[in-house]
């Protein structure tokens, strides 16, 4: 990135986050995230819609004004970039692109945090670097191997389960580069799901858990149960979390990996996972009040009822694409 560049989104976040309030979270609120209330009904969130034609747009830009717009602080901590690159294959769009993967690295460093790191536990392939090579990340996002983690063989440390359907297990691992993370930001990837009906934000982070340990892809949460896994995770790591997902280009049908390519043209952002979801799936003609697990989140993890969630920049209507859905799901098409 030219100095100039670099000089003018500084500006533009440090003149943006003066006076605003920093973004909660931490390895504090994630060990007492059991202690917290359920949020009320009252509750209000509020979900920014950035719209872009494509990967060749300034994707720094407009991820820099989607983070404003959302009010995000992250001047002094330690971030991590949880992108999604379960899988590859070159005839579709799996992974989070690695354009929207750069441009949030280039905008996070600038806006002041601490550090920057990226993190992926692909769920199929056990050889994490072969498919950052497969999708340009190693090639294309500077100094790679410096920032990056693999978070199927990562340190880890045992945490007492919090709640919910972990409740039982004598521990849970999770990778220390997670549990030590400030602020974990959701790179997903806008695609339907043949078990869970959509993989948005939260479903993202079953790439928190290492396969070195539960195994591939994920065992444990499919033993547990996809939606009540999707559930807790974002009870354990939603209090530090932050959600920009990638709906340039997404994955209708038999997604999250043998589905097709379905052009929308956006960038979803919030700091409520829950809304952020919802909102995604709004835009894909899926009803939210329909998709399991964000029945079970909704009210109690965040807000998914659309007349509490703040829609700021482009608004649904305007970029709603009905995704394709497989017969067993075609129940959750949005009126």
């Amino acid at each position: 990135m030219s100095p100039n560049r670099r000089e003018f989104l500084a500006v533009a976040g440090a003149a943006a986050f003066a006076g605003v309030a920093g973004f909660r979270g931490g390895k504090d609120e994630l060990l007492h995230a059991k202690k917290a209330e359920s949020p009320k009904p009252t509750r209000r969130a509020n979900v920014t819609i950035i719209k872009a034609d494509s990967y060749s747009h300034d994707l720094a830009g407009r991820i820099m004004e989607g983070i404003i717009e959302c009010g995000l602080d992250v001047r002094g901590k330690s971030v991590l970039l949880k992108p999604n690159f379960v899988e590859f294959d070159p005839n579709t769009c799996i992974n989070t692109d690695v354009a929207v993967v750069a441009a949030a690295l280039e905008v996070f460093q600038t806006m002041g945090a601490a550090d920057v790191h990226i993190g992926e536990g692909p769920g199929h392939r056990r050889d994490t670097y072969a498919i950052a090579e497969l999708t340009r990340y190693r090639t294309e996002i500077p100094d790679f191997d410096d920032v990056f983690v693999d978070l199927n063989r990562d340190d880890v440390t045992d945490i007492v389960p919090l709640s919910g359907p972990f409740a039982g297990r004598p521990e849970f691992f999770f990778p220390n580069s997670v549990l030590g993370a400030d602020l974990i930001v959701s790179l997903a990837k806008m695609k339907t799901h043949h078990w869970a009906g959509a993989t948005l934000s939260m479903k993202n982070y079953f790439g928190l858990v290492p396969g070195s340990i539960y195994g591939w892809p994920k065992n444990e949460l499919h033993y547990i149960g996809i939606p009540k896994a999707i559930v807790e995770l974002s009870r354990v790591f939603g209090p530090k979390s932050f959600a920009i997902v990638d709906g340039i280009v997404g994955m209708e049908g038999n997604g999250p990996i043998q589905g097709t390519r379905k052009q929308v043209g956006a960038l979803v952002m919030g700091g409520d996972l829950p809304a952020v979801d919802a909102t995604c799936c709004r835009i894909m003609g899926i009803d939210p009040a329909k998709v399991e697990y964000l029945q079970m989140a909704s009210d109690v993890l965040g807000v998914t009822d659309e007349s509490r969630i703040e829609q700021r920049g482009e608004r649904i209507s305007s970029l709603r694409t009905n995704f394709e859905l497989i017969k067993q799901y075609s129940h959750l098409r949005l009126a």
